[in-house]
This record gives C-alpha cells, structure tokens and sequence, in this order.
C-alpha cells in the first residue's frame, strides 16, 4: 500500500517536511507544494535526506505552479522532479492513500 505524502510547509520554517520523511516507505511518493517547495532547494535544510529518498524508491516532485510563483524553477535540486496539475492528478490516482502534512 503506497501513500502520496504532500507537504506544504517551507523547511526553513517549520519540521513538516522532516516529520514526513521520517515515515515514507518504499513505493511512496512526496510531492512539495505551495511553500512546500522550497524544500526542493539544494540548499533546504533536508536536502540530504531528500537525497536519500531515491535509494529508498521514493520518488520527489515540486509542483511548477509553486515554483514558477516563487522564482524557484531553475534553482531545485536533482533528484526532484516538477509536476504539473495532471501529474498531481495522477500520483492521487497511482496512491492508496493521499497524507497531507501541513
């Protein structure tokens, strides 16, 4: 059973992401919305553990709209992919279940 974690809350201000990375499992996916999407960042506070999520099978997506309203495109990190609306649509439709960590 796989969950489709969305997190909305910026690293640099609160322990949301982090809290969410602590209970993904493998097949999981993260997607980073609205301030959520800094933490795509290189420099974001759990750019390491974001790393980490590949070798764990647990894929990471920003969502372009966010990115695009915060200037944030052509600074994330590798490993991150964008995800437009169809795409969130999508990953809804590929999960279990849908956590929402705000």
């Amino acid at each position: 059973m796989s969950t489709l974690h969305t997190v909305n809350k910026s690293p640099f201000e609160h322990r949301t992401l982090r809290a969410c990375l602590d209970v993904c499992q493998p097949g999981d996916a993260v997607l980073l919305i609205e301030d959520g999407v800094y933490g795509a960042l290189p420099a974001s506070p759990e750019a390491s553990a974001l790393n980490d999520l590949h070798e764990r099978q647990i894929e990471v997506y920003a969502l372009e709209a966010d990115l695009k309203a915060r200037g944030l495109m052509e600074r994330i990190a590798n490993g991150v992919s964008i995800s437009d609306y169809e795409k969130f649509v999508a990953l809804s439709v590929a999960h279990n279940t849908i956590q929402s960590w705000y």
